[in-house]
C-alpha cells in the first residue's frame, strides 16, 4: 500500500497525541475504502468511523446503536487524545448502508491472508436471515475460512437471483495461492465445474457426495466397503454424546465419472447420549483429489471433521456472540458490511488462540485500549 495513502489516513487524527498505524494489522489495509458520504456537512472523520467501528465489533455490539455507546460510555476516554468523537447511531447507519461491501471483503480477503498459508479451507455459505425481513432483499454469503485458525480468507455474496454454485470460482479467486491446498465443500458443491476449477489452479477437494448426485452417489455406495479395511477411528464425548468416527478410503481405478477423484471415502458416524444404549448411525460417502501418499485416511477424516466445525462455528458465532440472524439491521449494504466487521473480528481472536469468541469480546468491552491495539491503531 502506497506509504502516502497511509500516512494521509493517519493525518485524519488531529487529537493531542500522535497516531501510528501497525502496517500489519486490519486498520491499515481498510484505510482504502472510500468515504461514501458527500464532503459537504460532514462532521466525523471517515477514519475516525472507522476505528469505532471495527473496535466496537471487537468489543461484542450488535447493534448501530451498541456500536455508538461503545464510543460514547465505554471508550470515550481513550479516544478523545486523539480527537475521535462520538457519532449518533444514524451517522454510523448511513456509512454502513452507502458503503462499498465489495470492496470491503476484497480488503479484509487482502489482509487475512497476509499473515496465513492455509492447509484447508472449508468453503460455506450463510444467510443473513434478519436482513430480508421488513420486505428487504436477502443477504446470502458464501465464505472460505482456514481450517485451522478459523480465520475468513474471502467472502462474497450471492444474489437472490442465483446460488452459490454459480459464487463459488469467484470466491475462490480471491485466494490468492490455491497450490497444494484442500478444499472442502458441502453436497452443493459436488459440481465437475468445480473440480476442473480447483484442478487448474493445483488444489485438491474433499466433497460430499449426496442425493443431488444420485448417479455418483449409488457408484459410491456400491463399492463393497465391508471389505475395505478401517484405516481410522476416533472416540470421543461432546455436548453429552459418545462419539465414534470410523473412516475408510478406497483407491477409484476406475474411477466413478467424476473428474479428478482419485479416492472414494466413507465416512460413518455412531453417537449416543452418555448413560444410554441406543446407537444412531450416520453414513457419510464423500470423493477426493488427494492422492493416497498425499492424504492418509486419518487426514482425510480430520480434514471432512474440521469442514463440519467450521460449518457450525462460523455461523454459531455470528447468530450468538452478535445476534446476527434476529439483528435489524437491514437496509441497503448495512447487514452484509457488518457481517464482514464479524468475520474480521472472529479472525483477530481465533489469531490470538480464543476458542470462546464470546468471552473474548466481554473482556474487550472492559478494556477498549484493547480494541484498539488488536486493530493496529497505537500510540507512539
Amino acid at each position: 500500500m502506497p506509504s502516502s495513502h497511509l500516512q494521509a489516513f493517519i493525518d485524519e487524527f488531529s487529537g493531542e497525541e500522535p497516531v501510528t498505524v501497525d502496517p500489519g494489522q486490519v486498520l491499515a489495509m481498510l484505510h482504502q475504502l472510500p468515504d461514501p458520504r458527500a464532503r459537504r456537512g460532514v462532521r466525523h472523520r471517515f477514519a475516525h468511523l472507522l476505528v469505532i467501528m471495527l473496535c466496537s465489533v471487537l468489543a461484542g455490539s450488535k447493534t448501530l446503536v451498541e456500536m455508538a455507546e461503545w464510543a460514547t460510555d465505554t471508550a470515550r476516554q481513550q479516544l478523545e487524545p486523539w480527537g475521535i468523537g462520538t457519532p449518533h447511531a444514524t451517522t454510523l447507519a448511513r456509512i454502513f448502508q452507502r458503503q462499498d461491501a465489495d470492496r470491503l471483503d476484497e480488503l479484509a480477503s487482502l489482509w487475512a491472508q497476509a499473515d496465513i498459508a492455509p492447509i484447508a479451507i472449508a468453503v460455506d455459505g450463510k444467510e443473513v436471515r434478519g436482513a430480508k425481513n421488513g420486505g428487504q432483499p436477502r443477504v446470502h454469503l458464501l465464505s472460505g475460512i482456514d481450517q485451522d485458525s478459523g480465520a475468513v480468507l474471502a467472502q462474497v455474496s450471492v444474489s437472490h437471483k442465483t446460488n452459490e454454485i454459480t459464487c463459488f470460482s469467484t470466491l475462490m479467486d480471491r485466494i490468492e495461492n490455491l497450490s497444494g491446498v484442500v478444499v472442502t465443500a458441502d453436497a452443493l458443491h459436488t459440481q465437475v465445474c468445480h473440480a476442473n476449477y480447483l484442478n487448474e489452479r493445483g488444489a485438491y477437494f474433499i466433497l460430499t457426495v449426496k442425493g443431488n448426485q444420485p448417479t455418483h452417489l449409488a457408484k459410491l455406495e456400491a463399492i463393497p466397503w465391508k471389505r475395505v479395511p478401517v484405516r481410522d477411528k476416533t472416540t470421543g464425548t461432546a455436548n453429552g454424546r459418545e462419539i465414534i468416527r470410523i473412516v475408510k478410503c478406497a483407491t477409484l481405478a476406475e474411477g466413478i465419472g467424476f473428474p479428478h477423484a482419485v479416492q472414494a471415502v466413507q465416512i460413518t458416524r455412531k453417537s449416543r447420549t452418555v448413560g444410554t444404549k441406543k446407537w444412531f448411525i450416520e453414513t457419510v460417502h464423500a470423493v477426493t483429489s488427494i492422492p493416497t501418499h498425499k492424504g492418509t485416511p486419518a487426514q482425510i477424516g480430520a480434514w471432512v471433521r474440521g469442514h463440519w466445525s467450521i460449518e457450525n462455528g462460523l455461523r454459531w458465532r455470528r447468530d450468538v456472540t452478535w445476534n446476527e440472524d434476529k439483528s435489524q439491521v437491514r437496509t441497503g449494504h448495512a447487514p452484509r458490511v457488518m457481517a464482514t466487521l464479524r468475520n474480521i473480528a472472529i479472525t483477530i481472536l481465533k489469531q490470538l488462540g480464543h476458542n470462546n469468541v464470546a468471552k473474548a469480546t466481554r473482556k474487550i468491552r472492559n478494556y477498549p485500549e484493547q480494541a484498539l491495539e488488536l486493530i493496529g491503531f497505537n500510540a507512539p
